[in-house]
């Protein structure tokens, strides 16, 4: 066994953070119970646990009720924000986004790269109070690759785990991770994988407890006194359609640092209310922002815009007519001016998509960006943005060839979305757009957000938004989501030779192969137009310049344990 310094782990992996994002809830990027306390029955909020009487009761807005809270069943932007701050990995990143010490204090990695052996703290607790110790990480990891649950990230997470296929058929005691005591907890892989510590760092990767998930089956993220985690907060109260209230979580390791007592989540979808609410002082900070307030909002102090490693695009349904037809996916796709998108309709708060991995994911060597490797390589990026007449030009040529000149015989089709940040705008430009320069009509489909992504999901829909903002820093984090067998793959892609140069690439332990690989993936993924890159993400947001100490990472998360108010 070779000695892995969590030190030399961070200058490996730095600029990773520790959880998901699949589908987003607003243009920013982006994924009913029943009252869970008397008080909260009450109209009335629950009071702070024991020991958590001191410090800033903060209250945010971030969405409005995910999807769900589930560790292993979430693939949102929104379910993760909530995750993070409730459960936490064996491994987490900081505010420097390097990879440092989470539930693990140190991990060794064999010298043939398949074992991983993390050696947990002392006296570790769930938030009530029981002994947290690694047969946890081992019930919860068997979990996420146990075919009942249906965990989106399965295949992500663990595809590289020994005895993951058998696991994810049926067999989950197949997968080989073990606990030879309390405190270690080791992985087998089957094959090398290269960045597999990012991995580790997600948060579908965190600990659930065995005996209430049992006891309670899928209600179990619903009320307080069922919901135990591990992280630095923990659930008291829950009212749906209003808000989430977390404390300070006394048996968390790192507990004497959090400086939050109470933090609360202001559910709303309608971005005018979530404004309303901050003008008015009932939120410190607020994630979705009324897009015609950003004009006047900028060059404010409290108006903060920050880079997404992330891209936003539109799905065709490609096992359904006439999506199945790669001609038809590039007319539509060709037809959109990027540009125009990027910087009109949503107000130059994204930036125009020229590829599907965007800008600030690392390539091989040390320096390079992947998407400057794949200029040097394709000669230029796939969609030229200053050219868009050549584009159209082509988009009639193949729309013609796939048998609707000019749009005749085109079906109506839809397009859905859900009604938040620039998701409306930009359909009604794509319904313009596609009807003016193809001749093809398009209707919009609303969706509320409770049920968008489980739809989407599906595959029950023509057309979708998406988006995808990274969970770590490595491009098959996107590529990956076109694989035949992801959870995320909403568009329902299949290529068998895609699929193959990416199980090529995430199995080798060549760092250049691995990427080289990565580009014909791409490569190939775009000349089949499986989606619709449109643009990539930046974050923007008020908050309140008073409140210090929180911070947001470039994969769409906010951190609030050490939150002061000046």
């Amino acid at each position: 066994m070779k000695k892995m310094s969590l030190v030399l782990a961070a200058v490996m992996a730095s600029g990773l953070i520790l959880s998901a994002c699949g589908g987003s809830k607003s243009a920013q990027p982006t994924t009913g119970a029943d009252a869970t306390t008397t008080a909260a029955a009450n109209g009335e909020t629950a009071a702070p646990a024991k020991g958590t009487t001191t410090g800033l009761d903060l209250a945010v807005q971030i969405g409005p009720d995910p999807e769900t809270i589930d560790p292993a069943l979430n693939s949102a932007v929104d379910g993760a924000n909530i995750i993070v701050q409730a459960f936490e990995t064996l491994l987490i990143v900081d505010q420097d986004n390097k990879i440092v010490p989470g539930e693990a204090e140190s991990y060794d990695v064999s010298e043939d790269g398949l074992t991983y052996t993390f050696h947990l703290r002392d006296g570790l607790k769930w938030s009530d109070g029981s002994p947290l110790t690694a047969n946890d990480f081992v019930y919860a990891w068997k979990r996420i690759a146990d075919p009942n649950t249906a965990a989106p990230y399965g295949a992500d997470m663990l595809g590289y785990v020994k005895g993951y296929k058998e696991a994810s058929e049926g067999n989950p005691d197949a997968l080989a991770v073990t606990a030879p005591d309390d405190k270690t907890f080791v992985v087998e892989l089957a094959v090398p994988c290269v960045y597999f510590t990012k991995l580790v760092t997600h948060a579908t990767m965190s600990p659930v407890q065995k005996a209430t998930v049992e006891a309670n089956g899928d209600q179990w993220t619903l009320k307080p006194e069922t919901y135990v985690s591990n992280g630095p907060f923990k659930m008291i109260e829950w009212v749906p359609g209003s808000h989430m209230t977390f404390a300070k979580n006394e048996n968390y390791w790192g507990a004497d640092k959090v400086t939050v007592n109470t933090l609360k989540f202001v559910l709303m979808e309608d971005s005018n209310a979530s404004y309303s609410a901050y003008q008015t002082g009932e939120v410190a900070l607020i994630k979705d922002v009324p897009t015609e307030e950003v004009p006047g909002l900028r060059g404010k102090e409290d108006f903060h815009v920050e880079p997404l490693m992330g891209t936003y695009y539109i799905d065709f349904q490609n096992q359904k007519e006439p999506f199945n037809n790669p001609d038809v996916r590039m007319a539509l796709s060709l037809a959109i001016d990027r540009d125009y998108v990027a910087n009109t309709v949503m107000q130059g708060t994204f930036s125009p998509a020229t590829n599907f991995v965007g800008p600030g994911i690392t390539d091989a060597k040390e320096g390079k960006f992947f998407e400057d490797v794949t200029r040097e390589i394709n000669g230029g990026d796939f969609f030229d943005t200053k050219n868009h007449e050549a584009d159209v030009a082509k988009a009639k040529e193949l729309l013609a060839k796939a048998g609707y000149p000019d749009g005749k015989g085109f079906p109506t089709f839809e397009y859905m979305i859900n009604d938040a940040g620039y998701h409306k705008p930009v359909a009604e430009y794509l319904q313009s757009c596609w009807k003016e320069t193809l001749g093809i009509n398009m209707d919009i489909k609303v969706v509320e957000w409770s049920t968008f992504t489980p739809t989407r999901r599906a595959g029950d829909y023509q057309t979708a938004r998406d988006g995808w903002v990274y969970d770590y820093d490595d491009p098959s984090n996107m590529l990956n989501l076109m694989m035949s067998t992801s959870g995320n793959n909403n568009a329902k892609y299949s290529n068998p030779e895609v699929d193959k140069l990416l199980n090529e690439a995430n199995s080798t332990a060549d760092l250049e192969e691995h990427y080289t690989k990565l580009h014909e993936a791409e490569k190939m993924i775009l000349a089949d137009a499986a989606v619709a890159p449109v643009a990539y993400y930046n974050e923007f947001w008020l908050q309140n310049p008073k409140l210090k100490g929180t911070w947001h990472s470039p994969y769409g998360f906010w951190f609030f344990q050490y939150a002061t108010m000046e």
